[in-house]
């Protein structure tokens, strides 16, 4: 993808003179328009992306998913078919916007994807990084024993529990609630299980506050009100004027 790929001084070739070259081999080019933060999106990470492809010299979009109110949330080497998109994404950080050049090999290849690709095109992306959950390092650290867990150590423990309730939260928005419930529940058994000596015990209780609290509301949603009152008096337990713990309570019908 060098200059001479292009027609002197066309879009494409202007603007990937001042690309950074991602593939080695120039066939990814990346332009970053507003810089992300926090560490970069992992090989096994779950994305949550806003995107648009475009042809050159073409206004509109051929595919696009921010007209979507809630974007998917898409696993790398699954449900991404572009290399180049991986590629990209890979240099992204959270809340960061780019914009990327993909060579045929690494989009639409040599036939391109008729009607709307051309054979052998160069596409345009824009991408911006909402967010990414490392769910692979969770799925595998779940998998173990808890005496197996015990042995790492207790930061470990609170990562995987809050990547848990992060994905709940993600499924929560998109009003899959009962799916989001696993999630919690998979997070509060993580907590559950683990014993800590009494000068962390703090941070424990602070992380199983949260996923409580998700808890109670997601089984609000479910309309089980009984269980949505006993995770909320669970948070009370933990935290007697938890503005948010009461208010939950309050919101149990009396009946119930």
């Amino acid at each position: 993808l060098s200059a001479s790929t292009f027609p002197l001084n066309s879009p494409y070739q202007r603007l990937s003179q001042r690309m950074l070259d991602l593939s080695g081999d120039r066939g990814v080019l990346k332009d970053v328009i507003r810089e992300g933060s926090g560490e970069l999106v992992t090989p096994d990470a779950s994305v949550l992306v806003k995107y648009s492809g475009y042809l050159e010299h073409m206004d509109k979009p051929f595919d696009s998913n921010c007209f979507r109110k809630n974007p998917r949330l898409m696993k790398l080497g699954e449900d991404i078919t572009l290399w180049g998109m991986e590629l990209g994404l890979l240099s992204m950080r959270r809340g960061e916007l780019a914009r990327f050049l993909f060579k045929p090999t690494y989009a639409y290849g040599m036939l391109g994807c008729p009607p709307l690709i051309p054979p052998n095109t160069t596409v345009l992306f824009e991408i911006e990084l909402l967010d990414f959950l490392d769910s692979a390092e969770s799925d595998k650290f779940c998998a173990l024993s808890a005496e197996q867990q015990d042995q790492f150590p207790l930061q470990k423990v609170l990562k995987v529990a809050a990547t848990e309730r992060e994905f709940g939260n993600y499924l929560f928005r998109q009003n899959r609630f009962y799916d989001a419930k696993v999630r919690y529940k998979q997070a509060l058994l993580l907590l559950h299980r683990r014993s800590v000596p009494l000068e962390e015990q703090h941070l424990v209780e602070t992380a199983k506050l949260l996923v409580l609290l998700n808890l109670s509301f997601t089984y609000l949603k479910l309309e089980r009100p009984a269980v949505a009152l006993c995770y909320g008096e669970q948070a009370l337990s933990i935290d007697q004027k938890n503005a948010k713990a009461l208010f939950r309570c309050g919101q149990v019908p009396v009946s119930s």
